[in-house]
């Protein structure tokens, strides 16, 4: 069996904070990385480097929404239209710059979703628009004609000052309008004055993305692929792989017989760069290591895994680690401290 491990985040996106790393227990990791052969390519949002691995190309956006729909949009003819995706988030601004929250952190249910886009469809329905909250914190919306429009991915903003990211394109300043009509809608809204009242941010704008129209072909990578983030499910199975939730550790996954080619995608780390919150980062990085990678270099050791591939993205950079159980016997290669490699 061959193993392609994907971990984004698994580097401290801040290079200058060469302190997170101290103390941090990781021998299962650092061997893994140093006996491994290595090589980097550009850095990509995970959404990106997911898209490339299918064979999906970019059309003005990364056309996530289209994609999505064939998990989320049961019952929905998707057809030759342009979707778009326009989630939920919540703005606030400090000193000059205008910080984004997205639904990692809002806390969103399904019925609440539900009450905020028949609220909102109420202005956008002069427009002839019309949101589709197909998931909590999933909304849609059908776009004719297709606009000249280029956004950034919601990963690539959430968390950061948006002032420099916002829709471009000859539409996007009509989408920029449109959404600002939006926000002084929600701002005072009674939905958002209950969550207020709750202890929860306010979903007080809404951040599109990720549109297209359905890519015409798709290429599944591998057969099998595990993972609990949703557009790697929604590309397995548009792309006819066999796609299952993440098990609970490496131990329960490899309890059963597998062979061929397999791949992992553990994203646990990323929310915690985004929102850099360094506490939470190091711990989820200990809990991978004790539950995830001790387990994974056992099987390697046993030559239960024949090839392990581990996948490492970041904006900075796409590092990969290619490790076979021939390659634990390099005792030159010493493990090393894990900020060295990021």
């Amino acid at each position: 069996m061959n193993l392609h491990l994907v971990v984004p985040a698994l580097f401290w996106p801040d290079r200058s904070q060469s302190e997170i790393y101290h103390d941090l227990p990781l021998p299962a990791l650092q061997t893994i990385l140093a006996k491994s052969q290595s090589n980097e390519e550009p850095g990509h949002q995970l959404e990106a480097w997911l898209c490339r691995l299918f064979g999906v190309d970019k059309q003005q956006d990364w056309p996530v929404a289209p994609i999505m729909l064939q998990l989320d949009g049961e019952g929905i003819d998707i057809g030759e239209a342009y979707w778009l995706r326009a989630d939920p988030v919540h703005l606030r601004i400090e000193n000059n710059h205008i910080l984004l929250a997205d639904s990692q952190i809002l806390n969103i249910s399904l019925k609440e979703a539900q009450a905020f886009t028949t609220f909102i469809n109420a202005q956008l329905a002069k427009d002839g628009l019309m949101l589709l909250p197909l998931h909590a914190d999933r909304w849609y919306v059908r776009v004719h004609p297709s606009p000249e429009l280029n956004t950034h991915l919601l990963s690539e903003v959430a968390g950061r000052n948006i002032n420099h990211l916002l829709p471009g394109g000859r539409d996007g300043v009509a989408w920029n309008n449109r959404i600002n009509e939006l926000q002084m809608l929600l701002y005072d809204s009674p939905l958002n004055q209950a969550r207020e009242a709750r202890g929860e941010l306010a979903i007080n704008s809404l951040w599109i993305w990720g549109g297209g129209m359905r890519p015409e072909s798709m290429l599944a990578p591998y057969p099998e692929i595990w993972s609990n983030h949703p557009f790697a499910q929604a590309l397995s199975k548009a792309s006819g792989a066999v796609g299952y939730h993440l098990p609970a550790n490496a131990g329960e996954w490899l309890g059963e017989t597998r062979s061929g080619d397999q791949m992992i995608v553990l994203d646990h780390l990323q929310k915690y760069a985004c929102y850099k919150d360094a506490f939470a980062w190091r711990n989820d990085l200990v809990r991978l290591e004790q539950q995830w990678f001790v387990p994974l270099l056992q099987a390697l050791k046993a030559k239960q895994i024949k090839r392990l591939e581990l996948t490492a993205i970041d904006e900075h950079a796409t590092k990969r680690f290619t490790l076979t159980p021939n390659s634990l016997w390099k005792f030159w290669a010493t493990g090393r401290p894990l900020q060295s490699y990021a």
